[in-house]
């Protein structure tokens, strides 16, 4: 299985070993564009796999912080309550570099930088830049998506 991340389109597709089509999820990615360094908030390109799958049997919209559930459930009151909040919601898949010095090791890590593929709230719109680097997902697909791929599942992330 192979995951190719469009950041131009703003599209996952997820290909079987054969190279067939499995599913087309629309996303969101960072909204200061694409690039690998620690705080810059873009989302990291090049090679990667999936080093960690969080969240198994967790409630849709459950909120994680340091990839932990907090025990909260994402609504719009708690979203109200909480205003500019970068939430991670769900599941999450952490991503690793594989690429050592353009995102891997040093100021460039994608894991050391907690850029993760996660759900999001309901009021985030995919189809469009958003994110602070992550991945963000509608939560029934990112649930669709956690339970087809299994760890160290390649991961692409192109500019185009």
């Amino acid at each position: 299985m192979k995951i190719l991340i469009s950041v131009a389109a703003q599209r996952m597709c997820v290909f079987d070993d054969a190279g067939m089509l499995l599913r087309d999820y629309s996303i969101s990615t960072g909204k200061a564009g694409v690039g690998e360094q620690f705080g810059s908030f873009r989302t990291p390109r090049g090679r990667h796999i999936i080093r960690a799958k969080i969240g198994s049997g967790q409630p849709l919209n459950t909120v994680f912080v340091r990839r932990r559930p907090t025990g909260e459930v994402w609504s719009a009151d708690l979203d109200a309550a909480h205003p500019g909040r970068d939430w991670i919601l769900t599941r999450i898949l952490w991503l690793s570099g594989c690429e050592p010095g353009f995102n891997r090791l040093g100021r460039v890590d994608t894991m050391r930088r907690f850029i993760y593929i996660h759900g999001s709230p309901d009021r985030c719109e995919m189809g469009k830049p958003g994110s602070h680097g992550c991945i963000r997902m509608c939560n029934a697909d990112m649930v669709d998506l956690f339970d087809l791929v299994p760890v160290y599942t390649p991961v692409e992330i192109t500019e185009d």
